[in-house]
């Protein structure tokens, strides 16, 4: 039985064919932010992760009219094991379905607040292959820029101890 609160990811290339898909339970929103809490359905391989088992525990930051996203991979003791930046486009959310275009560019993040910008030549592979206008070039440039801001100054989300729960006026 679906649960009032379960929404539905879908991530979507620049050409609208979806990437990936997933639930999540909306445990937060508070104007154009939402703070979603899921659960990977099946264990993930990744480059750079390594194993991401089934199970593990995001919680997911998106606010309707920003460019980026923000996962905080939680380990078993629900500490933040690391953050995950996506650059995509503004989200939308309609019939409990939060949809978003994927812009390739991601942002590694430590519990210690080091970072790494990751697929630059993604995201200049894909500009060319499908497109990217000028002005969605320039809003991925702005969105890393803004992101390595909030992680450099500890802005919310990046804040080690912060509660999964509490958001502050700063989400708008």
């Amino acid at each position: 039985m679906e649960r009032p609160d379960q929404l539905s990811v879908r991530v979507l290339k620049y050409d609208r064919t979806e990437y990936r898909r997933w639930t999540a339970r909306l445990s937060q929103h508070n104007g154009s932010l939402l703070v979603l809490d899921a659960e990977f359905e099946y264990g993930v391989q990744h480059d750079l992760l390594g194993a991401i088992e089934s199970g593990t525990r995001t919680i997911e930051y998106y606010w309707l009219n920003r460019w980026y996203n923000i996962f905080r991979f939680m380990n078993d003791e629900n500490v933040t094991r690391l953050y995950y930046c996506n650059i995509n486009m503004p989200p939308s959310l309609e019939d409990k379905v939060l949809t978003y275009i994927d812009l390739d560019i991601d942002i590694l993040v430590q519990p210690d607040f080091s970072y790494q910008v990751l697929d630059l030549d993604e995201f200049e592979e894909n500009a060319s292959r499908f497109g990217y206008s000028e002005e969605v070039k320039s809003q991925a440039q702005t969105a890393v820029k803004e992101l390595v801001s909030m992680i450099e100054s500890r802005q919310f989300p990046f804040i080690e101890n912060a509660s999964s729960s509490s958001v502050s006026s700063v989400v708008n």
